[in-house]
């Protein structure tokens, strides 16, 4: 087929049948993202079924963009952790509508794009320094673990020590301590799809046990009508949303190069350490940005899942062209991803039983940048550290970098080492020691 040529397979020594396969473990991989992001942004109030409908298409679109635009087997989808501090950190924390908190998001994207456009990357990257850097992915880490475990039960709010453990015999609350075992063992097993068929199995126990009230598996995709084209980006320029703006923007940008560049080793793509087209893979990562806020979903980005497909011989874009297709197909089985994002009511409190491994499991994951950490230079670790347990013990994403680089700034100024703060990161310290102060 002449369309196929664009990919150049024989240059990269694949095959159609192995693109397919690779696309497909891929979707298997980062499926769980229809279940979750729907149940989380539902959280900032957003209609559950528009979101499930804005995740599926703004992926389609998104991976699309980055097989046709890069030609790499890289798929897009809401990036963990963004979403959290979209409905925690920007909705509920500072109590403005989902509407706006999609408009800053956007206006990030727009950034995001012409920072692609014109080369500053490096330079904005600089800003923040690397223990930095290191310590916001394990610190989110824990933060989605933390959520994972409360909405599983497994933890609970405890008068005197604010947590602690759950009731362990509750039926929902043993379905989901199941789920983050068989999890953890199918994934040490390197079963494909691990997260899926995990999620699956808790689903159709629960079913079985009268926990959710299934009523159908495939049906009409809902209508994305309550969430299309609503962000307000009027209002996303008010001053107050300039923290927003920049934490998307930020996590947005480190995401992204991290994950393009790890994915795009395993896959034997990087050229003397460089990546080639890598102009046009971040482009397609920001226009994906773009477009998911206006279908009614937050940051697209690339995603690590991805490597799941690579290791399955993927190295085309042509692996994202099947990813893509079958987030449009995941569409018509929206009845059985609202029968599992309303959750189980117990004692008042809503419990994600089958949501909630894999929380726990990607904030696993994430932990892992602790390792490019130098745990044996206080002057990094320490500050690092703060920045990575005020994530999940404020409940903020921008509160931990903020006392992050407030204790880097304050360790390297008590050194005499006063001139490596750039004056644009002090500035950024004085900010966030002011709006601390303030909000006290």
């Amino acid at each position: 087929m002449s369309w196929l040529g664009r990919f150049d397979l024989a240059a990269q020594g694949t095959t159609v049948r192995r693109e397919v396969v690779a696309g497909a473990t891929t979707f298997a991989a980062m499926s769980y993202i229809i279940f979750v992001q729907p149940t989380v942004l539902s959280v900032a109030g957003m209609d559950f079924g528009a979101v499930l409908t804005a995740t599926c298409l703004a992926s389609a679109v998104g991976t699309l963009l980055m097989g046709l635009l890069a030609n790499y087997p890289i798929a897009l989808a809401p990036a963990m952790g963004h979403n959290f501090y979209f409905a925690y950190g920007v909705c509920l924390g500072l109590g403005v509508p989902w509407q706006t908190a999609l408009g800053a998001n956007c206006l990030a994207g727009l950034a995001f794009v012409a920072l692609s456009t014109v080369g500053l990357r490096e330079r904005v990257i600089d800003v923040i320094p690397k223990s930095i850097q290191r310590a916001i992915g394990p610190g989110i880490g824990l933060l989605i673990a933390f959520v994972g475990l409360q909405w599983s039960g497994i933890v609970t709010a405890r008068p005197g020590t604010l947590v602690g453990l759950g009731d362990l015999g509750s039926a929902p609350v043993l379905l989901a301590l199941a789920g983050v075992l068989l999890l953890f063992v199918l994934h040490v097993r390197r079963i494909p799809g691990a997260v899926l068929l995990t999620m699956l199995a808790t689903t159709a126990f629960g079913v079985w046990r009268g926990l959710f009230p299934v009523t159908g598996v495939v049906g009409p995709p809902p209508s994305v009508a309550p969430t299309l084209l609503q962000l307000d980006l009027w209002a996303a320029l008010h001053p107050r949303m300039i923290e927003a703006f920049l934490l998307f923007f930020f996590l947005a940008l480190f995401d992204t190069v991290g994950t393009l560049v790890g994915v795009a080793d395993r896959a034997g793509l990087l050229r003397n350490g460089k990546l080639p087209r890598a102009g046009r893979a971040l482009l397609a990562d920001s226009l994906g940005i773009v477009q998911g806020t206006m279908w009614g979903t937050s940051t697209i980005t690339s995603y690590v899942e991805s490597a799941a497909g690579v290791a399955e011989g993927g190295r085309t874009g042509l692996a994202n062209v099947v990813t893509a297709v079958l987030f449009l197909v995941a569409l018509f089985f929206a009845p059985l991803a609202e029968a599992i994002g309303a959750g189980v009511m117990v004692d008042g409190h809503r419990l994600q039983p089958v949501v909630a491994p894999p929380l726990v499991l990607i904030g696993g994951f994430m932990m892992a940048g602790m390792g490019d950490l130098d745990w044996r230079d206080p002057a990094e670790a320490l500050p690092a550290f703060l920045c990575i347990a005020m994530m999940p013990l404020s409940f903020s994403i921008a509160d931990g970098i903020g006392f992050g680089i407030l204790a880097h700034t304050a360790v390297r100024l008590g050194q005499g080492r006063g001139r490596e703060v750039s004056p644009l990161l002090f500035l950024v310290a004085v900010l966030f020691a002011l709006r601390f102060l303030l909000r006290a």
